[in-house]
């Protein structure tokens, strides 16, 4: 839920691991409920702080992507293969992290930034440099318009809204980003899809395919809160 949680948020999520409620220790349904409803984690004085939330994982942008416009595989079968190849497709890939202690390590800060100044960790951001970014936003815009392997979608939700560059951004701005995209960065994502023509079917997916390309492209969707 953040990269920095507070003494007070670990110890609770510590004590629903020693004691689930009835005297039982490791239920790690306790557990995964402890963290997700805590009040630090759910509050929403934790938009408006500085430190709060953390970077999404590749890998869960792109899940985010499939269901979020309910991506199908033809043939049943979910094929995605491998997306470690951080230049080429996402650097993380499900099952296949590269040790035992996950994609990255907890206490990772990324040097010479302002979360370092700050003595924060940010664990996320040791999967992220110039070659990631480059792999993440080309492989997602491949996915966006071809899908990967036989996983595709047809953004039916979004086909009606495609006239409306407005109404596309923002059912996007919520779906994908819960509504926190900057009044700028949606201004300059709407005037982007306006400037391509709908006026014919291919058209129309072209200007889905560029209002989600860019959404998900956005710093205030790469960093959940």
């Amino acid at each position: 839920m953040t990269s920095n949680p507070s003494p007070a948020y670990v110890a609770r999520v510590a004590a629903a691991f020693n004691n689930d409620g009835s005297g039982t220790r490791g239920n790690m349904q306790a557990v995964i409920r402890a963290v997700l409803l805590d009040a630090e984690a759910r509050s929403d004085a934790a938009l408006t702080q500085q430190y709060s939330g953390k970077l999404r994982e590749p890998m869960l942008r792109f899940i985010q992507w499939a269901r979020t416009f309910g991506a199908s595989s033809a043939a049943g079968t979910w094929k995605i293969y491998d997306l470690s190849d951080p230049a080429t497709r996402l650097g993380q890939s499900p099952l296949r992290s590269p040790s035992v202690f996950n994609y990255f390590r907890p206490g990772y800060t990324p040097p010479n930034t302002a979360i370092a100044a700050a003595g924060l960790t940010a664990p996320e951001f040791q999967l992220t440099n110039e070659s990631t970014i480059a792999g993440y936003l080309n492989f997602m815009q491949s996915v966006i318009a071809s899908g990967v392997a036989d996983v595709t979608t047809t953004y039916p939700n979004e086909q009606a809204l495609a006239a409306d560059p407005v109404a596309l951004v923002n059912r996007l701005n919520l779906m994908l980003a819960a509504n926190q995209l900057s009044a700028a960065n949606l201004a300059s994502i709407a005037a982007a899809v306006a400037s391509i023509s709908a006026a014919t079917a291919a058209g129309v997916t072209n200007r889905i395919r560029a209002a989600v390309m860019l959404v998900m492209a956005c710093p205030e969707y790469l960093v959940l809160k």
